[in-house]
């Protein structure tokens, strides 16, 4: 009379170890990736969870340096009542806003047809996927400074190449955009690379039955690379949102700010705030408000990249 085969879970009858189940298994492959990932999150904790301590500490308290009385008491809400009373934050806000969503959305369309490229084969594509990455390795410091000198009137080329006579950085749309050509060359190739590798992960044979179908190449972009593409567009569209609304170096660099308070973003006037007018208490407000933001910013990314996803 035959044995039946041990089932799945339990001992066999040799005396053999028990085989784990599959629920057992994707257990044990979550506890795996939290120990892995738990170094990363301490080392985070360790570096952010003090300053974003401190600064909502501040944002209850009366922390100003340059009043010598009264200083260091509890004020409760008086600092966000402040900030959102004032037409300046309010107008950085909102410029920050419209920074984010129209640098994000140009360079993500530029960085998706650089990846489209870069997938393709050609000769030299090793040597070019290479040297896109120069622009964004270059330090922002150094990008911005070389763009402020390329836009001046007098001793970049800018000017020169395009015939025009404008003096780009004293206005306030033409100061614009110079920021976002200098931001949008440095952060197409970080873009460009989350999408490349998204591209490469694809199985090239779903593309060649599509072809087979009759399908063509707008009809096989918009149905399949799009919708399999979405899980490293949103990693992209959520690092590269962050980045854009902290956006501070480059407008530092370029305009200061200026003209005025035209390209004062919420990180600007944080930095204002913080170590000009040394006033802690309302610029912990900003500080934390600014947190506040970016997390609502990169789950609504998230939530509508998972919305589409199901449908």
């Amino acid at each position: 009379m035959a044995t039946q085969a041990p089932a799945l879970g339990r001992p066999n009858r040799a005396g053999g170890q028990r085989r784990p189940s599959a629920s057992g298994r994707a257990k044990a492959d979550r506890r795996l990736g939290y120990l892995m990932v738990a170094p990363a999150v301490i080392l985070l904790l360790a570096v952010t969870a003090y300053p974003l301590a401190y600064n909502v500490w501040n944002s209850f308290h009366s922390e100003n340096l340059s009043v010598a009385t009264g200083q260091g008491g509890f004020v409760g809400g008086n600092n966000y009542t402040k900030m959102f009373q004032s037409s300046e934050w309010l107008h950085a806000l909102l410029r920050t806003l419209a920074f984010a969503g129209v640098s994000v959305a140009l360079e993500t369309v530029v960085a998706l047809g650089l990846a489209l490229m870069l997938h393709r084969r050609f000769r030299g594509r090793g040597l070019l996927r290479v040297a896109i990455l120069i622009p964004w390795a270059v330090p922002t410091v150094v990008s911005a400074t070389l763009w402020k000198t390329m836009f001046d009137p007098r001793a970049g080329f800018v000017d020169y190449v395009f015939g025009l006579h404008t003096t780009w950085l004293a206005g306030v749309w033409t100061s614009w955009a110079a920021i976002l050509v200098a931001d949008a060359w440095k952060n197409v190739p970080f873009i460009a690379i989350i999408l490349l590798a998204g591209l490469q992960v694809i199985p090239t044979e779903i593309f060649e039955a599509a072809r087979m179908d009759g399908a063509n190449w707008g009809q096989s972009f918009r149905r399949l690379t799009l919708p399999l593409l979405k899980p490293a567009l949103a990693v992209a569209l959520v690092f590269r949102l962050l980045s854009a609304l902290l956006v501070f170096d480059v407008i530092y660099i370029m305009t200061g700010g200026g003209p005025g308070l035209s390209t004062e973003t919420l990180s600007f006037l944080n930095w204002q705030t913080f170590l000009v007018n040394t006033d802690f208490g309302y610029g912990g407000a900003i500080s934390v408000m600014l947190v506040v933001l970016c997390l609502l910013m990169a789950g609504v990314v998230m939530r509508v990249m998972r919305t589409r996803e199901a449908t």
